[in-house]
């Protein structure tokens, strides 16, 4: 049974490859045909303005793909804006080899995909024909064999038959066409040889700094925490406590009411302090672990919260923290600002990272220059050297997808 779960898992998986990376290879067909409509009105000189607007299409289909590619694998970094100058951005390593993967991956991309939508689709018309074969004439014949002429239950279950062969194919070739759909993005989309190190080196110093600033961040708001929250409580019960010992002698009774305004800011001061301890590192990730402490948030979310962890190994406790925090940051963000009735948490781990999804059904629009607690997320995810991906479109839905290495 687990052999044939990681089946089942293996070609929806590339399935799902397929599928999206048909829709690029859509937009790679029509990148490509815009690159060379611009590069044949370029010999009559009445392309050259349009030429910096054609690198800068194909430069966005690659990103696109680098993105896609990077969600199912290995991270490929993206090069940044297409130089400015026509020769600048001719000479550039990068667009060259985007030129000639937009010219490889528009056809490869799209046979791949058409051949990873019609293996399960002719499974299934195949495998259900005996179901509905009496509705077609019998001379129409079997889908796709018109010279098949079917008169009874035995040749339908032969086309039946035939199906489950459509079927074992679509499980057997789905992965390949997945692997050979990603290969030209493979092989030229990361940066040539040379490039990528000091690329990685100028995102680990971004990094670098992001997780600098986010401490210093963090750092502040302990700070402020403890003086405007905790401090004051103490100053408060020592005020408290030296009223009262000055009562004891004048007016025993007063003296106990004034103790126990001291115990109640005593009190007030303790689950302060509790709450930015817990805000630095929550003890529930120790005691429940990252499932036990996500089921937590949801519960005591005010909008539907369904919680979905599939985590069987536990991750670094700053990885969990910091997914935790994600999580906890969203669920506010959703009740705050969203309007939404439902939200969605997925958690999951795959390849050596740990990948976070909060889906809302409220009514988007939501955007990270107008605060919300968004680009405290982003600080925290960058810090770790993650990824997130907001999508939110007036009217919703609201998604945002967060990728946190965890090691294998």
């Amino acid at each position: 049974m687990a052999y044939v779960r990681g089946r089942v898992r293996a070609v929806v998986d590339a399935l799902e490859h397929l599928v999206g990376g048909l829709g690029t290879a859509t937009l790679a067909l029509g990148a490509l045909l815009w690159a060379a409509t611009v590069a044949v009105t370029c010999l009559a000189g009445v392309g050259l303005l349009a030429a910096p607007g054609a690198l800068r299409a194909v430069r966005s289909v690659a990103d696109r793909e680098r993105a896609r590619l990077s969600r199912w694998g290995a991270p490929i970094p993206t090069p940044g804006p297409v130089p400015a100058g026509l020769r600048t951005a001719t000479r550039d390593p990068f667009v060259r080899r985007e030129l000639g993967w937009v010219a490889l991956y528009s056809f490869i991309g799209l046979v791949t995909g058409l051949l990873g939508l019609v293996l399960p689709l002719s499974a299934v018309q195949y495998v259900t024909f005996p179901l509905y074969y009496r509705l077609i004439p019998a001379d129409a014949g079997a889908p796709g064999i018109i010279w098949w002429r079917v008169d009874g239950l035995s040749e339908a279950l032969a086309v039946g038959l035939l199906g489950v062969g459509w079927l074992a194919a679509a499980i057997w070739f789905s992965p390949v066409l997945a692997r050979l759909q990603a290969w030209p993005g493979r092989l030229l989309l990361p940066p040539p040889p040379g490039v990528d190190l000091s690329l990685r080196v100028a995102e680990l110093t971004a990094t670098r700094a992001a997780a600098l600033d986010a401490h210093a961040v963090e750092l502040r708001r302990i700070e402020r925490s403890l003086h405007d929250g905790t401090q004051n409580r103490l100053v408060a019960v020592n005020v408290l406590l030296g009223a009262a010992r000055r009562a004891v002698r004048r007016n025993p009774d007063r003296a106990d009411e004034i103790l126990g305004q001291a115990q109640d800011a005593a009190e007030q001061a303790l689950g302060e302090l509790r709450t930015v301890v817990r805000g630095i590192l929550p003890p529930v990730l120790d005691d429940r672990g990252l499932a036990g402490a996500l089921a937590g948030l949801a519960g005591s979310c005010v909008v539907p919260c369904r919680l979905e962890v599939d985590v069987a190994v536990r991750c670094a406790a700053s990885v969990e923290a910091t997914a935790y925090f994600v999580v906890a940051e969203a669920l506010t963000n959703v009740v705050r600002h969203s309007g939404a009735s439902q939200v969605d948490v997925a958690v999951r781990r795959e390849r050596g990272r740990l990948l976070v999804s909060i889906e809302d059904d409220g009514h988007g629009d939501a955007d990270e220059t107008r605060g919300s607690g968004l680009t405290g997320i982003r600080r925290r995810v960058d810090a770790y050297d993650g990824r997130m991906t907001l999508t939110s479109p007036p009217g919703g839905p609201t998604r945002m997808d967060v990728e946190l290495p965890c090691g294998s």
